[in-house]
C-alpha cells in the first residue's frame, strides 16, 4: 500500500512545524489545491495569506521562468542585479519616495531587521509591543510575540526584554470603543511613567490588523495616538504588515486605509506570491544610517523572488485593490447574515479579504475553541480549507486568494453554513 505524504512525513520530519491538516497536495491553480489523490480543495487559507494572486498565477510563473534563465543567484551582498533594484524602485514608488527598501527572506527576518535598525539609529534599547501580537519565532521576534506562550516557553532565559501593553479589542471589551482605546493608551503612558522612560524606547511595534491574535483591526484613533506618542518622544513606529500587506485589506498596505504613516513597515507573505521574500521598508532618514554589515543574509532578495515580487506589484493595480474591497464587503455582509442565524458567532470583523469570525458559547460567552476545530474539520470533509487564529483559537480566518470570484465566495459560504450546522449539534 502506498503511503500518504503525511505518513511518509512521520518517518523523516520532526513535529515542530504545527500543521493545520493532514492533507497532502501536489498542485495548485487559482483558488484550488489538488490533493495527492487527485481531489480538488477550495483553499481559503492561501498558504496563510501568501498566494494573494492565486496559486501558480501565470503572469508570476512567466516572470520567474524568465528570470530562471538569466540569473538564479548573485548574492545581493556581492553584486547588483536588475530584479532586486527594479522591485525596490517599484515599492518606493508605491509607498513613498522618502522610503528605502531592504529585502530578506521571511517575515521574522524583516521584523528583526526593522527592530535592529531602530535600535541602531536611536541608540536606545527599549522595545514596546502589544498583547495578542505575533511577529515571528526567532529569539527577538518571539520576545515581541504575545499571542501564545508556546512561542516563548522554552526560551525565556535568553529572550531579549520587550515590554507589552494591551492592544485594544473593541469587539470583546465591556468598554466603549473610545474608552477601550483610552485604556490601552493610558497603559502605555503608565509604562513610560513607572517602568520604562520614553527616552529609552527605540521603537513601538504594532500590527495594524492583528493576525494570529484574532484578525483584530486596530481602531484608527489608536494608531493615530501611537503616531503622536512616537513623534512626541522620538520613538520609531514600526508597522508589522507581514499578514495585512499586499492587497489583503483591499489596500496595498493597511496603513493606506488608516492614513497613518509608520517610520518603518515590514512586509512578507504575499510580497512574491509564494517565493520566499520579505522587505524592510523604512524612511530614508533612518535607512541611510544603517551601517554596512549591521544586518544581512545570503539569500535575501533572491533574483527569482524579486522577479515574482515585481510581477505581483504589477497585478496589484488600483482597480484590482478596489475589487478586493468590494469582494471583502460582500463576504463580510454574508458572514454577518450567518451570525444572525447562529448565536455561537459573537462577531464578524476585518478589512478587505482579511476577515475573522469569532465563536463563543452563547450562554457563557467563553471561547468556543473546540467548536471551531469541528467546523474546520467538517469544512475540510467538503473540500474547503480553513484556518483558525486568536489567543484561544476560537476565530476562523477567511483569507482566500484575492482573485476569488463572487460565485466561489457563495460556494464557500454554503459549506461554512452546513459545517456550523453539523458542528453545533454534535
Amino acid at each position: 500500500m502506498v503511503k500518504s505524504l503525511y505518513e511518509r512525513s512521520l518517518e523523516v520530519l520532526p513535529p515542530v512545524a504545527k500543521r493545520s491538516t493532514k492533507l497532502g497536495v501536489t498542485k495548485g491553480e487559482g483558488v484550488y489545491l489538488t490533493s495527492e489523490d487527485g481531489e480538488q480543495y477550495l483553499d481559503f487559507a492561501a498558504g496563510v495569506g501568501v498566494v494573494n494572486c492565486g496559486h501558480n498565477n501565470p503572469t508570476i510563473v512567466a516572470a520567474v521562468e524568465k528570470q530562471l534563465h538569466e540569473l538564479v543567484h548573485g548574492g545581493h551582498n556581492v553584486v547588483y542585479y536588475p530584479s532586486y533594484i527594479e522591485l525596490a524602485e517599484k515599492l518606493v514608488k508605491r509607498v513613498g519616495k522618502d522610503y528605502k527598501v531592504y529585502f530578506s527572506n521571511s517575515g521574522a527576518e524583516a521584523n528583526e531587521g526593522a527592530v535592529k535598525l531602530a535600535l541602531s539609529v536611536t541608540k536606545r534599547n527599549g522595545i514596546v509591543a502589544f498583547t495578542s501580537s505575533f511577529h515571528g519565532r526567532t529569539l527577538l521576534t518571539a520576545a515581541m510575540t504575545a499571542s501564545n506562550a508556546q512561542y516563548r516557553k522554552n526560551y525565556e532565559g535568553v529572550l531579549p526584554p520587550v515590554y507589552h501593553v494591551d492592544f485594544p479589542d473593541v469587539y470583546n471589551s465591556k468598554l466603549s470603543a473610545d474608552d477601550e482605546v483610552a485604556r490601552c493608551i493610558d497603559q502605555l503612558e503608565g509604562l513610560f511613567h513607572r517602568v520604562l522612560a520614553p527616552s529609552q524606547v527605540a521603537c513601538i511595534v504594532v500590527e495594524p490588523v492583528q493576525g494570529e491574535g484574532g484578525y483584530l483591526p486596530a481602531p484608527k484613533i489608536f494608531l493615530e495616538k501611537l503616531r503622536a506618542i512616537c513623534d512626541k518622544y522620538g520613538i520609531i513606529l514600526i508597522f508589522d504588515e507581514i499578514q495585512s500587506g499586499y492587497g489583503r485589506t483591499g489596500y496595498l498596505f493597511a496603513k493606506d486605509y488608516y492614513g497613518v504613516q509608520p517610520d518603518i513597515l515590514t512586509s512578507a507573505k504575499g510580497i512574491a506570491n509564494g517565493i520566499p521574500l520579505s522587505a524592510v521598508i523604512g524612511k530614508a532618514e533612518y535607512m541611510d544610517q544603517w551601517e554596512p554589515g549591521a544586518h544581512g543574509g545570503t539569500f535575501g532578495g533572491n533574483p527569482l523572488a524579486c522577479a515574482a515580487g515585481s510581477a505581483v506589484l504589477d497585478i496589484m493595480s488600483d482597480d484590482f485593490l478596489g475589487n478586493v474591497r468590494k469582494k471583502g464587503t460582500y463576504f463580510k455582509e454574508k458572514l454577518e447574515l450567518l451570525a444572525q442565524k447562529y448565536d455561537v458567532i459573537s462577531n464578524v470583523r476585518g478589512l478587505g479579504l482579511m476577515i475573522g469570525v469569532e465563536f463563543r458559547d452563547s450562554r457563557t460567552n467563553k471561547p468556543a475553541t473546540e467548536l471551531v476545530t469541528e467546523i474546520r474539520e467538517e469544512a475540510l470533509k467538503e473540500h474547503l480549507i480553513l484556518l483558525n487564529c486568536g489567543v484561544f483559537h476560537n476565530v476562523i480566518r477567511f483569507i482566500p486568494p484575492l482573485i476569488v470570484s463572487y460565485d466561489i465566495i457563495d460556494e464557500a459560504l454554503e459549506v461554512i453554513d452546513r459545517s456550523i450546522a453539523k458542528s453545533i449539534v454534535k
